[in-house]
């Protein structure tokens, strides 16, 4: 299979982690990196060895020697970036969350419809060994039905870190988006989409939630407890609870290691990353571009529109609004 060429469009902490994901992948290369400014471009280049640096969008846009971009720019960005890639025929691999609010997505989906190119919310979490092997346990009744979830995604900034971007509500800053949709999406998998009642407190920073709980009830009578912080740090591990025992996840988003406890003891199941977790959502998304998908089947675009939607309405109920909301 010929080898998708990459743009990233972006330099930051997560970019770093996929340009050293993708020199792991059989199916990718990248070819090319973008940024506001030519120092971070070239820099960024000269790091990971890449062809090809642009300053600016555009210019990466309208080039012919990559087929997909992989969107690494703060929220508010990916739907400008992903639009203008996707409108040079691109496909596009966007950071998540995908969007500020249901719209943006909404308009995003549209535009990858009318370019025909595949567009996918960089879920990675649920393509990795550990995930992909609790839902199969899951769904072989290892835990009986299942009743709650609960996932803690908290950390804290250091001091020097406060003028980040995750604080900034023009930015789609706060604890929800950037991490409490991990949790959200946790929720998802095994509980589903029939939601019943939704309960969230948050706790504000500038103008963004820095620390956010929320309680989903479902219509099957299961609970989840979600919660995420930017300026608290909790234990990073969740739990599933079945009616026939529990299973217990570090990292529970992504664990790589399943714990569990069905009455005869803890069992210990060994579920490493291919490198560091971001292999398998560039291999997923190669090989659906090489079949010819326009959608990801294991990470719709029903299902990223139904999480997006999901946090407009946890943020509605605790009054976080952004710019973008405004936007029509």
């Amino acid at each position: 299979m010929k080898k998708i060429r990459f743009g990233i469009v972006g330099t930051g902490t997560i970019a770093h982690r996929f340009a050293r994901a993708i020199r792991n992948t059989r199916g990718a290369e990248l070819a090319a990196v973008a940024s506001r400014t030519k120092e971070g471009a070239e820099a960024f280049s000269r790091e990971f060895e890449i062809p090809l640096s642009f300053t600016g969008y555009e210019s990466m846009a309208q080039s012919d020697r990559i087929d997909a971009a992989y969107i690494a720019v703060p929220h508010s960005g990916h739907i400008t970036c992903s639009m203008l890639m996707m409108n040079h025929g691109k496909h596009v691999l966007c950071e998540k969350p995908m969007a500020v609010n249901a719209r943006e997505a909404e308009m995003m989906f549209e535009c990858a419809g009318k370019n025909n190119v595949l567009l996918t919310e960089a879920m990675w979490a649920r393509l990795v060994p550990g995930t992909v092997k609790m839902l199969e346990l899951v769904s072989q009744g290892v835990l009986g039905d299942i009743l709650g979830v609960e996932g803690k995604f908290c950390y804290t900034m250091d001091e020097d870190e406060m003028d980040h971007h995750v604080f900034k509500p023009e930015n789609g800053g706060g604890s929800l988006l950037d991490v409490g949709c991990y949790g959200l999406n946790f929720a998802s998998w095994y509980l589903g989409d029939e939601i019943e009642h939704i309960s969230a407190e948050a706790d504000f920073y500038n103008g963004t939630d820095c620390h956010t709980c929320v309680l989903l009830k479902y219509k099957s009578g299961a609970i989840a407890d979600i919660s995420s912080a930017t300026l608290l740090r909790k234990p990073n591990e969740g739990y599933i609870y079945g009616t026939k025992g529990y299973a217990r996840l570090g990292r529970f988003y992504a664990p790589q290691e399943l714990i569990l406890n069905t009455g005869g003891g803890e069992e210990c199941i060994q579920a490493p990353y291919a490198g560091n977790g971001f292999e398998e959502q560039i291999e997923h998304f190669c090989e659906c571009i090489g079949q010819g998908l326009r959608e990801s089947p294991v990470i719709t675009h029903a299902h990223t529109l139904g999480i997006i939607t999901l946090t407009d309405r946890i943020r509605e109920i605790i009054s976080l609004k952004y710019p973008q909301d405004d936007i029509r």
